[in-house]
């Protein structure tokens, strides 16, 4: 009782409350009854809560806005507004970056004629310093990454990213913002001791909330760049068994030279040993090659012929059985009339069999029976094919065809197969144009058509078609996009850019082709970095793109990423620099790229685990799947017979600082075979 005596005329400021909410009756009754009984009320805790002082600090700092007066600005909001919210409020901290930029642009917007040239670079300072002092803290925000390049650029009225700057609508949103921030601020500055008491305890369990929410965040960063670290590992082994698998070959070559040598012999001819030895040294490892050639004496009799027998000796693999035919009659019977419930079991089944195959003669047997029995009816001119699942009212159906025909496109015959005929590409681009609902399946049509784009016809084919605009309309919006589609985007605009028709198409709508690659250059998916830096170095050949690039600065925006990037990145920014500010070229020069050969085919396929990923259905109990369904269902007689593959000049990996010149995948790029 006696604690309560000491703090009754606090507890009692505490109706304060009442005025805040306007009960001005009950208020009147409230100290009436105080008066009535003695308690002590001082005048203070039930004053008024208009400040003369606050309503005139907002309409002095409104009148500087309005007037474009920068100091006095600043100096009021700087005394007004408390610093922790300055500092530590992200809603204050943004409002005052736009602010900024208000005023740095403020004679661009209101000077009748030339700006003053004194006042304009004081105001451009001004802000740069504010850029690299506080305004640092927004430099990695995708949402303020443009406008630090605002300073350097010499005309920013024409240039596209700050186009909406010097708009009325622009001016007339920002300062509501700033009338709505201040009601905010000073309507939280009379708030009565009874809500503040609220607020502090809500609070606290928001903090409390915010301290374990930040340490899940850590620990979800720490588990994805365990992933990431787990994948560049998964990529380097990768690495390391394609380049056991080339020594691998050229041992085969050698070995077949050393046995023609062998018969040759036969027939009387005669073999050095000095022959001998340098092919057989190339049958061993780099690191036995020196001490073999010093420690063999090859001139001994017996010598050659036992390393050879060492080398011939069969090593010993486990063998890989080829998978069961298929009645493909049937399966193409019941893929076209079938329920859509079967019809999404087979698709799923036919593209497992493709996906979990062992790389090699399993798989090449399994997508030689797929192409010799046109499983995807490429060749038909039926009205009712499987192609045309692609269009099916199911979901589900139109995701799992589009995920067979990636599988297909993943692999080189595959893309041959579907190549034979411009039909499979319409309908894939009628499908990306018009699939909204599900994600997955325009990723996997996006895919396909991205693999397509490495076989010159069918880039012919897209160019014509204007798919690099469509490509351009989504880029626009990359955070919308997922990882995957935004990669196979950038990566098949790229492929198209490398094309003088693809290029030229690029010079149509040149400003806006522009801005969306600068745009990417800045996101924080790295993985699109190469095919940016690519498409850009490509287009940048035509001179008509390159004065439109040096009319919005595009060499200051370049020159502000070489500061954030890596070595890698730099080196191919500055490739890109030194090709926009190259001599003058005659439009016509560029069309020779499209002499030479047929396409830029890859000989080394690329199954990406993205394909299974994210099943929509699974067998209920009884129902079959899978290779179960396949050999239960559908097997056919045994026809299955290896096939030698055609193989074409292997692609050479590109290692160099320039940016990439040459057609390639996502996936073949990661795994270092480009085409």
């Amino acid at each position: 009782m006696v604690d309560v005596l000491a703090h009754e005329s606090e507890l009692l400021g505490l109706v304060k409350y009442l005025d805040f909410a306007e009960f001005e009756d009950t208020l009147k009754t409230f100290l009436k009854e105080c008066k009535i009984k003695g308690k002590p009320l001082s005048k203070s805790t039930c004053g008024s809560l208009r400040d003369p002082k606050s309503l005139k600090f907002q309409r002095d700092l409104l009148a500087a806005f309005d007037s474009g007066d920068q100091k006095v600005f600043f100096r009021l909001w700087e005394e007004h507004i408390p610093r922790p919210i300055r500092d530590g409020d992200s809603l204050a901290q943004k409002l005052e970056f736009y602010l900024h930029i208000h005023f740095a642009i403020y004679l661009l917007k209101h000077s009748a004629g030339r700006p003053d040239k004194e006042d304009l670079d004081e105001r451009i300072s001004y802000f740069k310093t504010f850029l690299e002092t506080k305004g640092a803290a927004l430099s990695q925000t995708t949402e303020f990454l443009p406008f630090y390049a605002l300073p350097f650029v010499p005309n920013p009225m024409a240039h596209p990213s700050f186009k909406e700057l010097f708009q009325d609508s622009w001016t007339s949103e920002l300062k509501l913002k700033l009338e709505k921030f201040l009601a905010l601020m000073f309507k939280a500055s009379n708030t009565p001791k009874l809500l503040t008491l609220y607020h502090r305890s809500a609070f606290v369990a928001h903090i409390h909330f915010k301290v374990c929410n930040v340490y899940n965040k850590n620990v979800l960063q720490q588990l994805h760049q365990q992933l990431v670290e787990a994948e560049r590992r998964s990529m380097t082994y990768l690495k390391r068994y394609n380049r056991i698998q080339a020594d691998y070959h050229n041992l085969i070559g050698v070995t077949a030279e050393l046995v023609d040598s062998l018969e040759a012999t036969v027939s009387g001819k005669m073999i050095t040993p000095e022959y001998l030895q340098s092919v057989c040294v190339r049958l061993f490892s780099n690191q036995m090659r020196q001490s073999l050639a010093h420690s063999v004496d090859f001139t001994r009799p017996g010598t050659a012929s036992t390393m050879l027998r060492a080398s011939l000796a069969p090593v010993k693999l486990k063998d890989v059985p080829l998978l069961p035919s298929l009645d493909y009659e049937k399966l193409k019977k019941d893929l076209i009339l079938g329920s859509d419930r079967l019809k999404a079991f087979l698709l799923q089944a036919l593209r497992w069999r493709l996906t979990t195959s062992h790389p090699g003669e399993q798989r090449e047997t399994v997508l030689q029976a797929y192409i010799s029995n046109d499983l995807l009816d490429c060749h038909s001119h039926s009205q009712r094919s499987v192609l045309q699942l692609l269009q099916s009212k199911s979901e589900v159906v139109r995701q799992y065809t589009a995920r067979l025909i990636n599988a297909f496109a993943s692999l080189a015959e595959g893309r041959r197969y579907l190549a034979q005929s411009t039909k499979v590409l319409r309908m894939l681009e009628e499908r990306l144009k018009e699939e909204d609902k599900d994600v997955i399946t325009r990723e996997n049509v996006l895919g396909a058509l991205q693999k397509f784009s490495l076989r010159r016809p069918l880039q012919t084919a897209m160019i014509q078609d204007g798919l690099i605009f469509w490509l351009i309309d989504i880029l626009k919006e990359p955070d919308c996009l997922s990882d995957y589609t935004l990669e196979y985007s950038v990566a098949l605009l790229m492929n198209l850019c490398l094309r003088s028709a693809g290029k030229n198409m690029c010079a149509k709508v040149a400003g806006l082709v522009l801005k969306v690659l600068s745009d990417l250059l800045g996101h924080e998916n790295h993985e699109i970095q190469p095919y940016v830096n690519g498409a850009l170095y490509s287009i940048l050949s035509i001179p008509s793109i390159r004065e439109e690039a040096r009319a919005m600065g595009m060499e200051d925006i370049l020159r502000c990423f070489i500061k954030e990037g890596n070595a890698e990145m730099i080196r191919q920014i500055e490739f890109i620099i030194k090709q926009l500010n190259a001599e003058e070229l005659l439009d016509g020069v560029l069309e020779s790229d499209d002499d030479e050969d047929e396409d830029d085919e890859e000989d080394h396929d690329t199954m990406e685990a993205d394909l299974d990923k994210d099943e929509l259905i699974q067998p209920q109990l009884g129902e079959l799947s899978g290779e179960k369904l396949l050999t239960t269902e559908y097997l056919g007689i045994m026809t299955n017979t290896g096939k030698a593959r055609r193989r074409g000049t292997a692609g050479v990996q590109w290692g160099g600082p320039e940016p990439l010149r040459r057609p390639v995948t996502p996936g073949g790029h990661r795994t270092g075979y480009p085409a």
